[in-house]
């Protein structure tokens, strides 16, 4: 499993059991206005935070180019003509974010970082040790979401299910929509485990990026390079905003193309975040894209990307 994290990000610690600590009764969304998250309306002190997100009100939609799993021997597989979910991240408005703001919520068996601040002097996140996070689905009836979350969103290097409860556990937590008192007083334990998943799913759903690059003819292959200019332009003209896209690999100047360049960029295509923000509640999926709040970690050298073709034996059809 791998964790990519832009350098500027900063790490704000918090491990409280409610965000607000507000009272499960009162939280009929219907009858709050649905401010835009980020906007001076968005405010915790004048509207309901379960109503309007007012916490981590930059949202991130984020999914990975994996070329293989390290888990096809346990018929772990990449889907064909799609790329795969990484999260749905609540930054903070001004890009920074917190992480793991609910311990009694954690339920990450590797917890990346195993503090809430990402430092020796963070609060410790310890390791869960009980049934995995996909047995929860079941008793909901989501068996269908189960079968979606293996196809569409895979892990590289771990088991699908580490991976989920590594982004809930991490990322979810962090949500003022998300919090266990917006559920009211017949909360239904792992409720707000469900709803984000499918909330996951929703945004996912929406921005097909393996089909928004083809449709400006830029595919997967081990013998074409492409451009970032070109790249961020085909993205910006499906999507409405200038998502993040992330690269690694060798930078630029370390290649045989690279000599003497500045160009220190990564060459090898592997994420993209869509950012945004969110009117009312995460969940109803009422959003505006919005640009990076940063630049790209690919190389800006013309043809300077590889967008790799996935292994043979790690995709599914």
């Amino acid at each position: 499993m791998k964790y990519q994290i832009a350098a500027a990000t900063a790490f704000i610690a918090s491990a409280t059991a409610s965000l607000y600590g507000e009272s499960d009764l009162n939280h009929t969304c219907i009858l709050q206005p649905d401010y835009l998250s980020c906007s001076k309306q968005a405010n915790p002190s004048t509207v309901d935070s379960c109503c309007v997100e007012t916490y981590g009100g930059l949202v991130l939609q984020t999914q990975y180019w994996d070329i293989n799993t390290g888990y096809e021997a346990e018929g772990q597989l990449l889907p064909a003509y799609s790329w795969t979910i990484h999260g749905l991240w609540p930054d903070f408005c001004n890009g920074s974010y917190t992480q793991y703001c609910d311990l009694g919520r954690q339920f990450d068996p590797h917890p990346s970082p195993n503090t809430t601040n990402g430092k020796r002097n963070g609060t410790a996140v310890p390791a869960y040790t009980g049934p995995g996070i996909s047995t929860f689905l079941a008793p909901f009836g989501k068996l269908d979401l189960l079968a979606y979350m293996n196809k569409y969103w895979v892990s590289q290097g771990s088991p699908n299910s580490d991976f989920w409860a590594h982004e809930f556990s991490k990322h979810a937590t962090c949500y003022s929509t998300f919090d266990v008192p917006c559920y009211g007083p017949e909360y239904r334990q792992h409720e707000d485990v469900v709803d984000f998943f499918q909330t996951v799913v929703k945004y996912f759903m929406r921005f097909p990026t393996w089909g928004w690059l083809g449709a400006h003819g830029i595919y997967p292959s081990n013998t074409t390079t492409y451009t970032l200019g070109a790249m961020e332009a085909a993205l910006m003209h499906e999507y409405g905003a200038v998502p993040y896209l992330g690269c690694s690999g060798p930078d630029f100047n370390t290649t045989a193309a690279g000599a003497n360049s500045t160009d220190d960029g990564g060459t090898v295509l592997d994420e993209v975040w869509y950012y945004m923000h969110t009117y009312g509640r995460v969940q109803d999926g009422q959003s505006i894209p919005v640009n990076q709040t940063g630049s790209s970690s690919c190389a800006t050298a013309p043809g300077a990307i590889t967008y790799p073709e996935r292994a043979s034996g790690s995709v599914v059809y």
